[in-house]
């Protein structure tokens, strides 16, 4: 059965970069799958993307050599079995913001008795390059689970969050974590307080020895983040490689409009 090589990376202590596909592009996802990067995350939380184009992406990223990850719609038993039974190796689950809510996450990542995982599928087992038996056995090793901070609740309870066992990576939703943070009157917190918030979530993640992962507006960004001890990183999505690529050009022919804040990432 294949390895996940963004796993033993993260249990090293290495960094993992990776991007977001955000556009359903299954044509898109093959290119990017053969451009360098360590995992690409379909994003089926915030995007178009159905689960048999989903489906599709992680079959073109898995025979590419690729890792392909998921973010799940929200944090549901049937989210994550289904993503998983359809090929990825590893989910994204969003707004974890308690030990009961990550607890049922690497549950529903894993087959008994580690978890509750129901048996079934078929495709799974192919982008493991593997048998369906053999991957009943064996996936609970190679699952990649990642847990999204990305409340300020969930920075509250982190040591409880991040203590449960299975978790490989928590990765911050800077947006939403700097939006839950607003004051009352719809103010959005200080640079200061930001930066003290990330301390908090890697000092976190340094005493539960799981990998602290980011989401990078740009390769400089990440490459601050990997120097601070990041680990887990997505840099921009293929969406914002393409808007920033126009925006290049039409900087340099002197058109004027720009992209701009189109797409954050």
């Amino acid at each position: 059965m294949r390895k996940n090589p963004v796993k033993q990376a993260l249990k090293a202590g290495k960094p993992s970069i990776g991007t977001w596909l955000s556009l359903g592009n299954i044509t898109a996802a093959r290119f990017l799958a053969r451009a360098g990067f360590a995992w690409l995350t379909v994003d089926i939380e915030h995007s178009l993307v159905d689960w048999e184009t989903a489906t599709h992406i992680f079959a073109s990223v898995a025979d590419a050599g690729c890792t392909a990850l998921a973010r799940v719609p929200a944090n549901r038993h049937d989210h994550i079995k289904r993503v998983l039974d359809n090929g990825a190796h590893g989910i994204v689950v969003p707004m974890v913001n308690s030990r009961e809510e990550a607890l049922a996450a690497v549950a529903a990542a894993k087959y008994p008795p580690v978890g509750n995982r129901s048996v079934g599928g078929a495709v799974h087992a192919l982008n493991f390059d593997t048998t369906a038996n053999e991957y009943y056995a064996r996936a609970n090793d190679e699952i990649l689970v990642v847990l999204q901070c990305e409340h300020i609740t969930a920075v509250e309870n982190a040591d409880a969050i991040f203590s449960v066992p299975g978790i490989d990576a928590i990765f911050v939703g800077p947006h939403d974590l700097a939006a839950s943070m607003r004051s009352p009157d719809g103010k959005p917190p200080s640079g200061e307080a930001t930066t003290q918030v990330m301390k908090r979530i890697l000092e976190a993640c340094r005493r539960n020895k799981v990998a602290p992962g980011l989401h990078c507006g740009s390769a400089e960004e990440a490459r601050v983040r990997i120097d601070e001890g990041w680990q887990f990183l997505a840099v921009a999505s293929e969406l914002r490689f393409m808007l920033n690529a126009a925006d290049e050009v039409i900087r340099q022919v002197g058109l004027g409009k720009q992209t701009g804040e189109m797409a954050k990432y």
